[in-house]
């Protein structure tokens, strides 16, 4: 059967250099010219301006990220072969690491990491969690809920597509079950030290944070007889994981209540709540406070929510940076450890070091890096995309 003709997207002289390398954005300032009528999400053919081909990519009117990029073989079709294909790709590469252990939570998908552009998923036990961030992934929501339901095996898939970058590609929040049974209130999943409870209906991103079950392993053997501050503790992941690992005692601040409420069942199933403190308030308020009232510990965590969405925040977000190491340096007992951590992509490793080396000098403390941290291996980062690459974070010992 004769392929249906694409609609044909062509490319400014010399815009086609990022494609030759196979990063997969094409911004909207690249586009010369469009032969053809596509809709939000059609697949279209990326020429140069010459006509030669360079991809095969799902199209987004209203993104600066014009489209996205399916494949650079131009023999492939984009259908639902294809999708299960890179879906099959995905997990396997998830089973080869070990990570699929029945009651083990997961990513299953990285989105363009693994050729799958805006589509993430999270697994956690038995049911599955996706987030269709941009129109390509969007307007094959169905066929991709029904393969993952049937490659993965789970009892249920759960859409949390509530990202503000959906507003970007000109979508609407979605959120609800695609495919077979409902979630129940909590699912209970075994992290490699810890269990922990999640609720994938109203938890944060899909649930919970995944990218950090191992460095709270990392940053856990550190911990032994240490009295451990957790800020910025969410559900406290890093708190348990240290007390599990011998810590003295752990003192726990997020803003939200009810992530503390859930941080203290945790606690009580981890077998830790009686060496916990749990104090809700404005973080920065409260670590400005700790500092006044001279207190010290022998591990601090900072593990704040992203501080830069866009390249336009940088200044501000590295502020916000630099001022809350500034202070979590001060709280830290001298011969200690400071673990900290940034989830924002436009800061780079090196940035991230040089903001944390601003604060130790204005704190008056002498630091050492003991250990880089990363994203796991389910949060793969594909050559060709360094953006993949988000999460980073120093192990500082304090003088």
């Amino acid at each position: 059967m004769p392929r249906v003709q694409l609609p044909s997207v062509y490319l400014k002289r010399g815009r086609e250099k990022s494609l030759l390398r196979r990063h997969p954005w094409i911004f909207s300032g690249a586009v010369e010219r469009i032969e053809g009528s596509p809709a939000s999400g059609d697949t279209v053919d990326v020429l140069k301006y010459s006509g030669e081909f360079l991809a095969r990519a799902a199209y987004s009117p209203a993104s600066q990220i014009r489209m996205r990029v399916w494949t650079f073989d131009e023999s492939e079709a984009i259908d639902a072969a294809f999708l299960r294909g890179r879906l099959e790709r995905a997990i396997e590469s998830r089973r080869q690491l070990g990570m699929l252990a029945p009651g083990a939570a997961c990513r299953l998908v990285f989105a363009e990491s693994d050729g799958l552009p805006g589509l993430i998923v999270d697994r956690y036990a038995d049911f599955v969690v996706c987030q269709f961030l941009a129109a390509g992934v969007d307007a094959w929501r169905s066929v991709l809920a029904d393969a993952l339901f049937e490659l993965s095996g789970a009892t249920g898939v759960y859409e949390r597509s509530e990202s503000g970058l959906r507003r970007k590609e000109g979508l609407k929040s979605q959120h609800g079950l695609l495919v077979g049974s409902p979630p129940p209130a909590v699912i209970e999943v075994e992290a490699p030290t810890t269990r922990h409870f999640v609720d994938i209906v109203h938890g944060q991103k899909t649930g919970a944070y995944l990218d950090q079950q191992w460095n709270r392993v990392r940053v856990a053997g550190y911990a032994r007889d240490a009295a451990v501050l957790d800020a910025f503790s969410y559900t406290g992941g890093f708190a348990i994981a240290c007390l599990r690992a011998g810590a003295a005692s752990a003192e726990l601040i997020d803003t939200s209540a009810d992530a503390l409420a859930a941080a203290q069942r945790e606690a009580e199933s981890n077998g830790v709540a009686d060496r916990c403190h749990f104090s809700p308030g404005n973080v920065f308020d409260e670590l400005r406070a700790l500092r006044e009232a001279r207190r010290q510990f022998g591990l601090v965590v900072l593990d704040p929510p992203k501080f830069v969405h866009s390249a336009d925040q940088l200044h501000a977000g590295s502020r916000g940076y630099k001022d809350v190491n500034l202070t979590g340096l001060q709280l830290v007992r001298p011969g200690g450890i400071l673990a900290t951590f940034s989830c924002s992509g436009h800061v780079d490793s090196a940035l991230f070091q040089k903001i944390v080396a601003g604060a130790a000098v204005d704190a008056g403390r002498h630091v050492q890096i003991l250990e880089r941290l990363s994203q796991p291996a389910d949060h793969p980062v594909a050559l060709e995309f360094p953006e993949g690459e988000y999460l980073k974070g120093l192990v500082l010992r304090v003088h």
